[in-house]
């Protein structure tokens, strides 16, 4: 293993990203060009795979985003990049196809397509580097930051060192696998697989005699429909278990869009942190539902098996938890809790996908060499300011910016596509001082919250008193 060269003198950057994932790709295209900036920021970003993929798991054929294109990486803050989805079809001479096909929502597919394109242009992204420690350098007044190369297998290739004045972490989430499961899933005999990886064991999984399907989101949902769609009829054997009392709708009324706004993240992070924890749960079916489409084209595929008498051989039942689960003469047992009943029982299948979410991946091991500079709150995560960037000790004077991390403190938005662009241009006209992107004072026709008026209560009626008046 080799070390690369870090002479002292070296100059540093003024951003450096870790993690190349939709939202830093997004702060990465913006800052290549900022409008009006004559002089450009010296920016890097880092990250260990060997290449761009947004979910590849779960690329299934006919998956749409369940946001307009117009959230792309750039858009909805400076339409005229030359990284906007629009620029993107152009280049590709797809402009009038699109135009005709009057899809406002596109596949997950061109997606990961576009921002392929865009990560395969943009200068400054370096793949195969992981980013191994972030130090504040009290000398230097810089962030320093130790990364490994890695070669076409993974492999530790040579090791480096850099330094720079801000940060942003756009490192993502990670699967997640309930506690009593983690033991089915690491099992390497038996098909226990996570949703993410669904499309790399589906040929194995279609296999299987009967498959379940754990989770009532729409990864869950469109696993399930792929599944369906690809099973004799009569014969389909699957079951589809959710802890959730219905395969719910995902909110999709306009006006409870505009939970998804700046103007909600705003009025979020400005509430007390005992308030924004018991929003966060109540508010899954902002994020967590079924797209309405999905939920139909279930529906028309379970109605189509009945034309010609009998039904098909699926089971779909929420409101179930799976307690446990072990593994019997190469099968796996399941061991379900039904919440509304109080009952117990036991299914026995041949494969399971745990269509169980994502969870934020935590800071701390990235960040180990400025714990003692973080500030926390009373759950001992990091505090987040309305500029997206980690409270630290003043003796740190370069930011730490956040991306996708920040759910705690502005709400269901953190992980939308739809406010990438924003996010990304909220941080750069931080770093830069300036309104170097013009953002919209106000973004939703809600008015989130009372603006406190201090008036008077009349003394001549004392039944009549004045309603607090909102802006």
């Amino acid at each position: 293993m080799t070390h690369l060269p870090t002479p002292e003198t070296d100059q540093p950057h003024d951003l450096l990203g870790i993690g190349i994932g939709p939202f830093n790709l997004s702060l990465a295209a913006l800052a290549h060009a900022i409008p009006g900036n004559p002089h450009p920021l010296a920016t890097a970003f880092y990250e260990q795979r060997p290449a761009f993929h947004w979910h590849p798991g779960l690329l299934i054929d006919g998956a749409s985003l369940q946001v307009p294109f117009l959230a792309d990486l750039v858009t909805l803050a400076d339409p005229t990049s030359p990284w906007t989805f629009l620029n993107y079809l152009r280049n590709r001479d797809r402009l009038f196809p699109f135009y005709f096909a009057e899809r406002f929502h596109i596949q997950r597919a061109e997606y990961d397509a576009y921002c392929r394109w865009v990560s395969n242009q943009l200068p400054g992204l370096h793949f195969s580097h992981q980013v191994d420690a972030v130090r504040w350098n009290n000398e230097r007044d810089l962030f320093e930051v130790d990364f490994t190369q890695l070669d076409t297998d993974g492999e530790a290739q040579a090791l480096g060192r850099t330094h720079t004045r801000h940060i942003a972490l756009g490192i993502g989430t990670e699967p997640y696998i309930p506690e009593p499961l983690k033991p089915l899933a690491e099992a390497e005999t038996i098909p226990v697989i996570h949703s993410a990886d669904y499309l790399h064991h589906r040929k194995t999984l279609l296999n299987a005699e009967h498959i379940t399907v754990i989770g009532s989101g729409q990864s869950g949902a469109e696993i399930f429909l792929d599944l369906l769609r690809a099973r004799p009829a009569g014969h389909e054997k699957l079951h589809w278990l959710a802890r959730t009392q219905a395969f719910a709708p995902m909110e999709y009324s306009k006006l409870g869009l505009e939970h998804f706004t700046p103007d909600y993240s705003r009025y979020f992070h400005a509430l007390p942190e005992s308030v924004r924890d018991e929003l966060v749960p109540h508010q899954w079916q902002l994020h967590k539902g079924i797209d309405t489409d999905t939920i139909a084209a279930i529906h028309d595929e379970l109605y189509r098996r009945t034309l010609h008498g009998g039904w098909p051989d699926t089971t779909l039942t929420p409101g179930v938890s799976v307690s446990t689960g072990r593994v019997a003469n190469t099968r796996i047992e399941l061991h379900l809790e039904h919440t509304q009943q109080n009952t117990r029982s036991r299914l026995t299948t041949d494969a399971v996908i745990l269509a169980t979410g994502y969870r934020e991946r935590p800071l701390d091991h990235i960040l180990t060499g400025l714990n003692p500079y973080m500030r926390r709150d009373a759950s001992t995560r990091p505090r987040i300011d309305n500029q997206f960037r980690l409270v630290l000790d003043p003796a740190i004077t370069g930011n730490v910016y956040v991306q996708n991390a920040e759910r705690h403190t502005h709400g269901v938005g953190a992980p939308d596509l739809g406010l990438a662009a924003w996010r990304s241009a909220t941080i750069l006209n931080n770093l830069t001082g300036t309104n170097t992107y013009h953002l919209p004072e106000r973004t939703a026709f809600t008015t989130f919250g009372l603006t406190p008026q201090h008036t008077p209560i009349p003394t001549q009626n004392p039944d009549r008193i004045p309603l607090t008046q909102s802006n």
